[in-house]
């Protein structure tokens, strides 16, 4: 067997199962999330040492959220219209690279605008497309999908811990310079991937089979599902380390509590494969919104006491892994196929682009309350809710 095969060997006159391209998927998903992880924890710190200020630096991340909203249903749109539409994908990964490149130049504040948001635009774009590949190659076997997408989640805290220590010894200037490497590497693997027999053995799709698929109500249900859990993660993934410093704890203790959370994803994603078989995408969904109402009201409540704080980050097992992917799942059926890219695209721009841009407007504007704990309630509102939608609108089986 193949070092990159997910398949079996087929009995004797048999199809044979198509081979997984295991190797260059995961390769591709550490690289991508590798970027994030340098991006997400320290692009703040890089433009503080670019002399600005809070209030700059803030409009600066909102733009990571703000091309969320337009580049993936873009982009989807864009490769969904041809036959070779990975070729979009390439497109996009060459342009994330040249748009990011010019931050190695000591830029101004408008230059650093527009090289940050050529970069996020693309970023995102080719985000939701890669994932239609992967699940493209796992036509009816979409449980896989999470053994493959824990590869993100190692690049991400590998990336994020190895940065943290380099940084505490270089100037932060140089973090465009650490990142560049891993977006020219997704560029030169985006070149060896292509869709699999979910894609290429589907019929060909049109605009109608789109509108079919979202005047379904349940799909309509799953979106707004989906937006209501970014909003609901905004406080912490934007401010949970400030929180946390304010409630008296080290730079140490702060960073194994990441590392916890981050922890219990990779071994859910590792483990999950059996229960998404075993379990209905609702049943987990639902797991993930009530691990989540407790995980944000533990945060609001409770802050200065380290345990409860270990424990409702071991809840992102089921508030983030099972929860993402059980969604994965219920989404490769609401888009089979060739409808996959626009679902993701869709699911994109709408949950992860508007829900981003209101979850940050809700945790500035929240955060006043309680020094953040208002904002972590209002996380846990927001989970009873998408608990409350889900049992209305996901499908039972």
């Amino acid at each position: 067997m193949s070092s990159e095969s997910g398949a079996v060997a087929a009995p004797a006159g048999a199809a044979p199962e198509h081979v997984l391209p295991y190797a260059r998927l995961a390769a591709y998903y550490f690289a991508y999330f590798a970027i994030i992880g340098g991006y997400t924890p320290y692009f703040s710190v890089f433009l503080h040492s670019r002399g600005m200020d809070a209030s700059a630096i803030g409009l600066m991340l909102s733009l990571w959220y703000a091309t969320r909203i337009l580049g993936p249903g873009v982009w989807s749109w864009l490769a969904g219209r041809g036959t070779h539409g990975v070729r979009w994908l390439r497109a996009g990964t060459l342009l994330m690279l040249l748009g990011f490149a010019p931050m190695l130049w000591p830029l101004q504040q408008g230059g650093l605008i527009a090289s940050l948001i050529a970069f996020a635009f693309f970023a995102n774009a080719i985000g939701p497309q890669f994932e239609s590949i992967v699940l493209s190659h796992m036509p009816g076997r979409s449980e896989r999908y999470a053994r493959l997408r824990v590869w993100g989640s190692i690049g991400f805290i590998a990336i994020a811990l190895l940065y943290g220590f380099l940084l505490d010894h270089l100037d932060a200037r140089w973090l465009p310079a650490l990142m560049l490497p891993w977006m020219a590497l997704v560029c030169v693997l985006s070149f060896s991937l292509d869709y699999g027999p979910g894609h290429h053995h589907a019929p060909a799709v049109s605009m109608q089979d789109v509108r079919a698929a979202l005047r379904q109500r349940e799909v309509w249900g799953f979106f707004v599902l989906m937006l209501l859990m970014q909003m609901a993660f905004s406080p912490y993934h934007m401010l949970y380390s400030l929180y946390l410093r304010e409630h008296g704890y080290s730079s140490g203790a702060i960073g194994g509590l990441w590392a916890v959370g981050v922890g219990i994803e990779i071994a859910t994603f590792f483990a999950i494969a059996p229960i998404l078989l075993r379990y209905a995408p609702r049943t987990l969904m639902l797991a993930g919104l009530a691990a989540g109402t407790l995980r944000w009201l533990a945060m609001a409540l409770l802050p200065g006491l380290g345990w409860v704080m270990v424990l409702a980050q071991l809840m992102h097992a089921l508030s983030f892994a099972a929860f993402y992917a059980a969604a994965m799942r219920l989404l490769a059926r609401y888009f089979p196929g060739r409808l996959m890219g626009y679902g993701q695209g869709i699911n994109s721009s709408f949950s992860s682009g508007f829900g981003g841009v209101l979850g940050a407007l809700l945790t500035s504007s929240l955060w006043p309350l309680g020094a953040g704990s208002g904002a972590f309630m209002a996380s846990a509102a927001l989970c009873l809710a998408g608990a409350w939608l889900a049992l209305r609108m996901l499908p039972r089986e």
